[in-house]
């Protein structure tokens, strides 16, 4: 069901116009605004979208970290049919899950009108939505939903898994990936937004937190932490692009090592340890 901004109705079917008072979402071509404006209390620069955007289809980290969530999705909830992404930003892991998934229905909020409007282009046949991870106009409406390294930028992350667990459907999944390892907490984080950096045990207790079951959590980008963090104290507290300024080979390097990873998680190999971590999880019926 969908949630009336103005009268909280609930109502079915397509579309942003509530029966029962009249409200009716603008829209700015294929995207809705649940949300005039972007909230306050979402620490992220929406100039990062454009920022990134000559490197998401290409750089190891977005191309391996959407490879492993496609496999996630079809290796846990094979039979899924439609697929909510919070905090989609400009859709690269939306186009990799339609890649993978051609008869999935994609849904994907965003708190930033300038990360939709460039996802818009990318995945023209999703649903884009202005609305705010801490207060969702969805509930029971998916079988899947997912928060893509989205949650570490809201400090109220407990409000944002609540509204996930509202939006999907009894005995539908949850699937998110966080950055790991406070140690690895630096003026990159700080640059990008982030209130926290995750443990394993954090990251698990705010599931169990909203009820939910979780059937796996692991580590990945896991053969390159100990550059990682050579990285960082090489930074000496200043942010560095350099990260994502990678020479054609040492990004092809990179590449292959995340793809052997992704076999060992594929395989069931426990990874204790790594840049970041994903969660899978599902809603009790």
């Amino acid at each position: 069901m969908r949630i009336c901004r103005a009268c909280a109705g609930r109502f079915d079917g397509p579309g942003w116009s509530c029966p029962a008072c009249g409200w009716a979402a603008a829209r700015e071509g294929r995207i809705h605004r649940w949300l005039d404006d972007a909230p306050d209390g979402i620490a992220y620069d929406p100039q990062h979208f454009d920022e990134f955007e000559p490197i998401v289809d290409t750089h190891f980290w977005f191309v391996s970290r959407n490879a492993l969530l496609a496999w996630a999705l079809r290796r846990y909830f094979p039979d899924a049919r439609s697929l909510l992404e919070v905090g989609c930003g400009s859709g690269q892991v939306a186009l990799a899950l339609r890649r993978a998934n051609p008869q999935l229905r994609l849904t994907g909020t965003e708190a930033f009108i300038e990360g939709l409007r460039l996802a818009a282009a990318r995945v023209p046949d999703a649903e884009l939505v202005v609305a705010d991870a801490r207060a969702l106009p969805f509930e029971a409406e998916f079988d899947v939903v997912g928060a893509f390294d989205v949650i570490e930028h809201i400090r109220e992350d407990d409000r944002a898994i609540e509204q996930m667990v509202r939006a999907v459907k009894p005995g539908g999944g949850v699937i998110v990936t966080v950055p790991q390892h406070e140690f690895l907490w630096s003026a990159m984080d700080e640059r990008a937004g982030h209130a926290r950096r995750y443990s394993r045990a954090l990251l698990t207790a705010r599931l169990r937190e909203q009820g939910l079951g979780v059937e796996r959590i692991t580590s990945f980008v896991t053969l390159l932490l100990p550059v990682m963090w050579a990285s960082r104290l090489l930074q000496r507290g200043r942010a560095s692009r350099q990260e994502f300024a990678l020479p054609p080979a040492v990004n092809r390097a990179a590449l292959w090592m995340a793809g052997f990873e992704r076999g060992l998680i594929q395989a069931g190999v426990p990874l204790p340890a790594g840049g970041s971590l994903l969660a899978i999880a599902r809603r009790p019926r």
